[in-house]
């Protein structure tokens, strides 16, 4: 089937999270997206996951969520050799992806000035901690480093709790998603104009960018953000809340809904009260609220509030694991987690999860996540080498190849000069 990026060729430089989940947003859209790693160990994350056996193969579970789809090229971008390859895949790309920290391109002479010399329609996208420029631009950074330092764990948890990071790292996944709508943009202009474009993703702004209700409180209002645990500063009753059997979350952020929330949990009084009645009337007690609505959810089960309180247009929602999210029939009718074929005979199919949303037409199963230097010698075909100089390549430590073993690969830690 044809997809929206069909025909748009990527090399993926980037390793372990922001770049790769950019690059797989990129590749379920229809790009053919190669990765380009380091012959020993490629990207760090092909090490990382709860699996130790798969990570040791080199097909960690972290590597597995992001980069499924995609092509292997290994090779040793410090070598002369090397580089050439390199520079004649670029050549026939459209987009370059990298996440190493400002500079390191530059140093090795792959630099954007450098590189649109040679593919002037080339869109290269830089991911880093800070962006290019600025006094912190060359300071390493991972997700848990820009979480904090974006004001982002500042706001999470309560007084008691906070600063708290997310459950997740959202700094580097924004990152990624980030980048990867700038690409988007990008390739229209240069499917129509024929130019290329130097797109710089900053980790901190990107982060810093989202959390624009906060900060627009402040720019704008004055207002210092605070943390404030599972409540929303916007409106109350709005939050978590505790019932017979675990936490609900409910958000009757319209007056209609507050209205029909008194009357379903059986305390019409609240409507009239005083301290309740009006919306910024309940933000400044919403403490005492809470205590009220507390009491009535008690007497039944989270579910049954979530029935009732959605069926009289209450938004609410229990609290799942994740786990039992990905259960739910809402996901499983979907299509939301998909199944790979099978890595091993024996050993259980891998899956994962597809972008978060749909086109008219289902997506396509990926492939496998590739080994490390799956596609090398496919590759050097292509671009013209002989089989004596492919195999010069690989035993000069040039180029890795799959067939060298993958998980075989000397056990030297790739650099890890990416912003994440």
């Amino acid at each position: 089937m044809s997809l929206p990026l069909t025909g748009i060729r990527v090399l993926d430089l980037s390793n372990v999270l922001a770049g790769p989940f950019c690059g797989y947003h990129l590749a379920r859209l229809g790009s053919e997206v190669i990765k380009i790693e380091n012959s020993n160990g490629g990207d760090l994350a092909r090490r990382l996951g709860a699996d130790p056996q798969r990570a040791e193969r080199l097909q960690g579970l972290s590597f597995v969520a992001v980069n499924a789809g995609k092509q292997s090229v290994a090779l040793d971008l410090k070598s002369e050799a090397g580089r050439e390859v390199f520079f004649r895949l670029m050549s026939k790309a459209d987009v370059l992806l990298e996440n190493f920290r400002p500079k390191v391109m530059e140093r090795l002479g792959l630099g954007f000035d450098a590189l649109c010399k040679r593919n002037p329609r080339l869109i290269y996208c830089a991911i880093s901690g800070f962006g290019q420029n600025g006094p912190w631009s060359a300071r390493p950074a991972y997700d848990q480093i820009v979480q904090g330092l974006s004001g982002a764990m500042s706001i999470t948890g309560d007084a008691a709790t906070a600063p708290l990071r997310t459950g997740f790292p959202i700094s580097d996944t924004i990152a990624g998603l980030t980048a990867a709508f700038a690409i988007s943009a990008a390739l229209v202009e240069q499917q129509q104009m024929g130019r290329g474009r130097f797109i710089d993703v900053s980790l901190l702004e990107a982060t810093i960018s989202a959390m624009g209700w906060v900060v627009s409180n402040h720019l704008n209002g004055g207002v210092e953000p605070r943390p404030m645990g599972n409540e929303n500063f916007t409106a109350a009753p709005s939050g978590t809340f505790r019932t017979a059997t675990g936490p609900l979350n409910i958000a009757a952020n319209e007056q209609k809904q507050y209205r029909t929330l008194c009357d379903l949990i059986g305390r019409p009084d609240l409507k009239t009260d005083p301290r309740f009645a009006k919306r910024e009337a309940r933000k400044m007690n919403r403490a005492a609220l809470s205590d009220e609505l507390n009491a009535a959810l008690s007497y039944r089960p989270a579910e049954e509030w979530e029935a009732l309180l959605n069926a009289a247009g209450v938004p609410a929602g229990c609290v799942l694991t994740v786990p039992q999210v990905l259960r739910e029939p809402q996901l499983l009718e979907r299509g939301f987690v998909e199944t790979l074929a099978l890595d091993r005979a024996g050993e259980p199919p891998l899956r994962i999860t597809r972008p978060g949303f749909r086109l008219d037409e289902a997506f396509p199963v990926p492939a496998l996540p590739p080994s490390l230097g799956a596609d090398t010698e496919r590759w050097l075909a292509r671009l013209g080498y002989t089989c004596p100089e492919i195999e010069h390549l690989i035993a000069s430590g040039a180029a890795g190849t799959a067939r060298q073993g993958g998980a075989d690969f000397p056990r030297v830690r790739p650099a890890t000069d990416g912003a994440a």
